[in-house]
């Protein structure tokens, strides 16, 4: 899942980008509100993280700006303001969730998950299938069949999107919007060699194979050949 944040504490922004890296997000980090605008108004983005004291343009005009313009992605507000009347105004503005400083991370990642359940009308599993492979989405632990498979970190999102997307077609570009982020090479071949990885540790020597390449499309994982 990709997520635009746009927050000018370099220490916080780094925190909160780190650990959402760890979780399995793709993460585009802004410093002001002008360049957030900018993004939020041409990337596709399943959530936005959006403080309120900005450089350039506050977090109420970017939020004010979105909504005018037709963008529905939900954005949870970051804000150092803790009064009733502050995150009334936040919400009016157009947000869908605030948060107040200082935040427990495991609380910001929950409140995420939870907007973007929300905007997509489904309810988030705790667990994906296929086949005889099985993801943990809590513990983040994957089998297949009773073998447990290590997965590097990058490798688990991949999965992830696949799993989630099960029976369509994904191509490299949302590979690439979904699992990495906006400063990514798009002429790299590492969607490709991240494929290969995890085919390896997935499918090889094991029945039915998961991960097909659809030639000039992109990858499907799917139950039948």
């Amino acid at each position: 899942m990709r997520i635009l944040l746009v927050e000018d504490d370099t220490t916080m922004a780094h925190f909160i980008e780190k650990g959402l890296n760890e979780e399995g997000f793709a993460v585009d980090h802004f410093g002001n509100g002008e360049d957030g605008l900018h993004m939020a108004l041409n990337e596709p983005y399943d959530a936005a993280i959006l403080d309120i004291m900005l450089p350039k343009l506050n977090g109420l005009a970017v939020l004010q700006h979105m909504r005018e313009s037709g963008i529905a992605t939900p954005v949870l507000i970051l804000s150092a303001k803790r009064s009733v009347d502050d995150r009334v105004k936040g919400l009016q503005s157009g947000g869908d969730d605030y948060l107040t400083k200082p935040f427990a991370f495991t609380e910001l990642v929950a409140r995420l998950r939870a907007l973007i359940r929300r905007s997509t009308g489904t309810a988030d599993p705790t667990a994906l299938d296929a086949a005889d492979l099985h993801v943990d989405l809590l513990s983040r632990v994957v089998t297949r069949g009773s073998t447990p498979i290590e997965l590097q970190p990058k490798e688990y999102a991949l999965l992830e999107y696949l799993m989630r997307n099960k029976g369509r077609v994904v191509t490299k570009t949302m590979i690439i919007e979904h699992v990495w982020n906006y400063n990514f090479d798009p002429e790299t071949n590492v969607v490709e060699a991240r494929i290969c990885r995890l085919r390896d540790k997935i499918d090889k020597g094991r029945e039915p194979k998961l991960i097909h390449t659809i030639r000039g499309a992109g990858y499907v994982l799917k139950e039948t050949a």
